[in-house]
């Protein structure tokens, strides 16, 4: 009987203990730099359909204000320090704002002809842009054709949709390693190549369809041609218009070995939603092109609108998370009217605007650069998005956006490098990347002060 009643006493506080453990407090957030999630590529921007003409100058921006603009954009020290520039391969006949010019405006008279290939060494400002770009440190060159020429599509016009003729299969593909040898000649290597903008989705510009299963059999032509090109050019696809879109093209490309073999980097876009899944692959992903829509130029934080800058710095959190992407590339670094880019140009005049998107990304782009890793990050607070990066330098970044409606504070156990104080910088309706004396390292415990509907960005050598 004393025997049971011992028993009893043990297994009393087995349950006892376990009820503790169940109530007890979770353990405090942390952040673990000495792990590793996906490498980031980088952060990036594109000009394409004459916005880098406009930037030249095109409209009347004077020389001073183009380079307020391109460190604006470009450089590490003074603006965002974007490091991938996407550019538009063109398919117009003309050369109207808006439009891209093609460098095979006529037809040679079949997919076997020989073409008569035309360079202007410009580009629609584009070259000069990368060359630009180039000489603040970018080393991502991504060019991204929207249309083949209008011959060599199915309803016989570079707009509209339409889709490339399997007979000219292998003459796009010559036409789309000509393009990347003519920016090579101008001394800018392409370093990723895609042949498709949106391929689920017609548009009445520049526009041609493909489905998963078209994408993988252009891509068994394309892939032999760049590699017999001796361009150290990399493939990129599909571009879809939307991140959940682009899962079939990935799965197209993930089953067919020849595909998957000529692919290096999955692409997709986010305008049909929010990123909610990663792609199906173990490859690297960009979140290639989004901008929020809008009707007019916006430049406030946080009005509700959802063409505002948080919500862009909600975005690329998110999409950095849960698409598990390796670089995020916005649509329009800079252009003209109601544009929903990151800076607006004057049309016409020597001045320009900018928006609290562009502070928005310049808060990652500038402290993360290519080459970093993101970690892991553990919290349990919802009004917070949290994440956090190692940089190939050693220095370590944390960008804390508070979604909340009041001021809170936040403390991290830190595992990992060696903690001294911490550069913190705040970006909201009043401050833009500005330098605030809101976190602080005790030991192995940072702890943060986190303005309301604001991002911190926190950075430990």
């Amino acid at each position: 009987m004393k025997r049971l009643t011992a028993l009893t006493a043990v297994i009393l506080l087995a349950l006892t203990t376990q009820a503790a453990a169940d109530t007890a407090a979770p353990a405090r957030p942390g952040i673990d730099f000495r792990a590793a999630l996906q490498p980031i590529d980088g952060f990036g921007f594109s000009m394409a359909f004459q916005r880098a003409d406009l930037l030249h100058g095109a409209r009347g921006l004077s020389p001073a204000k183009q380079r307020e603009v391109l460190d604006l954009l470009l450089s590490k020290e003074k603006g965002a320090g974007l490091s991938i520039l996407r550019l538009g391969i063109g398919s117009s006949t003309d050369r109207v704002y808006d439009h891209m010019p093609t460098i095979l405006p006529t037809d040679p008279g079949g997919p076997d002809a020989p073409p008569t290939y035309v360079w202007d060494g410009w580009d629609g400002g584009q070259v000069w842009l990368a060359k630009e770009a180039k000489a603040y440190g970018v080393e991502r060159f991504f060019a991204d054709a929207w249309s083949a020429p209008a011959f060599m599509k199915t309803n016989s016009s570079e707009n509209d949709g339409g889709e490339l003729k399997p007979e000219w299969r292998q003459a796009y593909a010559n036409y789309l390693v000509q393009y990347a040898k003519f920016y090579e000649r101008e001394g800018i290597r392409i370093t990723d190549l895609g042949f498709t903008n949106e391929p689920d989705w017609t548009a009445t510009y520049a526009s041609m369809r493909f489905t998963p299963r078209q994408a993988v059999d252009f891509l068994k032509v394309l892939g032999p041609t760049v590699r017999a090109s001796g361009l150290k050019t990399e493939l990129v696809c599909c571009d879809a218009a939307g991140w959940d879109r682009q899962v079939a093209y990935t799965e197209a490309i993930e089953a067919d070995p020849a595909a998957d073999r000529a692919v290096r980097t999955i692409t997709g876009h986010r305008y049909s939603g929010p990123t909610t899944v990663p792609q199906p692959t173990d490859k690297r992903v960009w979140m290639s092109e989004w901008s929020p829509d809008g009707t007019t130029w916006n430049e406030n934080w946080d009005d509700g609108s959802g063409y505002d800058g948080l919500t862009v710095a909600a975005d690329i959190q998110t999409t950095l998370t849960t698409g598990n992407a390796n670089a995020y590339v916005y649509w329009t670094g800079a252009s003209l009217g109601a544009t929903r880019g990151l800076i607006q140009l004057a049309n016409p005049g020597d001045a320009y605007r900018v928006s609290k998107r562009y502070w928005a990304l310049a808060a990652f782009s500038r402290f993360i650069r290519p080459g970093a890793v993101r970690v892991p990050v553990t919290h349990a607070d919802p009004a917070l998005k949290i994440t956090a990066f190692r940089n190939t330098d050693g220095s370590r970044v944390i960008e804390i956006l508070n979604t909340g409606t009041t001021e809170t504070s936040a403390a991290f156990t830190l595992r990992g490098g060696h903690d001294r104080h911490p550069d913190a910088y705040v970006t909201d309706e009043t401050r833009s990347i500005t330098p605030s004396d809101v976190a602080s390292v005790h030991g192995t415990t940072l702890t943060a002060t986190l303005a309301p509907r604001a991002l911190t960005t926190i950075v430990l050598d």
